[in-house]
């Protein structure tokens, strides 16, 4: 159950937040894309609510369907709360608020904490976010654009298309220091997310790709578009297929703790497409049970690149904590 989106009593001085309280259903735990859906969907309410234009029938000045496509998404968590934990009736407060982009894109964080603790009754601030993060707490941080199709029934060539009235310049801006840019322009010239100097981490040879037919029933939204969330089940599809290269059990795969999951969103593909992922890691030195995963989504027939991933899973035997380089 989802409560109506209010307006928050607050000081004057402070940003505009959308709060709501909700229970875990089936459908928003277990598989990977559930929990992302969920917040997606909240995404959309959250630009609805404060950027003055309703996300859901947007169009462009001609009236063509213009889409707030994820172009950026990241889950951040902790060993005590990841996504995995979430069960059935679980009751979650979650906070969110936007910040300017320009008119052609918009930046939406979101906190979620247990019902019933203080995390509630905080403000939003992405220095939290990106400095302080709280055991107790997920995080999740979009970055989205607004895009339209260039060609009509075709999912690949996606152009820029801002709905007339997207309020951008009424949404607070964001510090410099915690724009998403940098970070998603690395990962698309590095594929990873992670610094590939940092000797911290240390390859693990070997690699792992399985092809991924784009399932039509199960990775298509509702407007032929391939479903973002989708791109989260196929990332597990990677991790597992790699976790059991390397000799691990189904069940000793569930019961890792995925505290830290960015996607960058590169492009789109049509129905007929099959994918390639790929995935390698790299192990915490010292502490083989903090493990980082790339995997990249590629269309198997050009080899244009798709999305790409980086994942930080802790399993039983993690020492280290959250390290500050990660949290950047």
């Amino acid at each position: 159950m989802t409560t109506p989106i209010t307006r928050p009593r607050r000081p004057a001085e402070a940003l505009p937040e959308v709060r709501r309280t909700v229970t875990v259903r089936p459908g928003m735990c277990g598989p990977s894309s559930l929990f992302p859906g969920l917040l997606g969907d909240f995404t959309w309410e959250t630009v609805s609510e404060l950027g003055g234009t309703d996300v859901f029938t947007a169009s462009d000045g001609a009236g063509h369907p213009t889409y707030l496509a994820f172009y950026y998404f990241r889950v951040r968590g902790s060993r005590s709360f990841h996504p995995r934990l979430l069960g059935f009736g679980d009751r979650l407060d979650v906070v969110s608020g936007c910040y300017d982009q320009g008119s052609e894109s918009v930046l939406t964080l979101h906190r979620v904490s247990r019902s019933g603790g203080q995390d509630a009754e905080r403000p939003l601030d992405p220095a939290e976010f990106h400095l302080a993060p709280r055991e107790d707490c997920l995080y999740v941080e979009n970055f989205n654009r607004w895009v339209a199709r260039g060609t009509p029934g075709s999912n690949q060539g996606l152009v820029k298309s801002s709905p007339p009235g997207f309020r951008h310049e009424a949404l607070p801006p964001l510090p410099e220091e915690f724009s998403p840019r940098a970070v998603y322009q690395g990962a698309r010239r590095d594929l990873t997310f992670h610094d590939p100097a940092d000797p911290a981490y240390r390859p693990v040879p070997g690699t792992v790709t399985v092809e991924h037919p784009v399932d039509v029933v199960r990775d298509v939204n509702g407007v032929g578009l391939l479903y973002f969330a989708s791109y989260f089940a196929m990332v597990d599809e990677a991790l597992l297929a790699l976790w059991r290269e390397r000799g691990g059990t189904d069940a000793g795969f569930l019961g890792r703790a995925a505290v830290d999951q960015q996607i960058c969103y590169l492009g789109n593909a049509d129905v007929d497409t099959v994918l390639t992922l790929t995935a390698s890691s790299r192990r915490r030195s010292g502490d083989p049970g903090d493990e980082l995963t790339d995997v990249v989504i590629r269309d198997r027939d050009t080899g244009r690149v798709i999305a790409v991933s980086t994942t930080r899973t802790l399993t039983a035997g993690t020492t280290t904590g959250p390290s500050r380089k990660e949290s950047q």
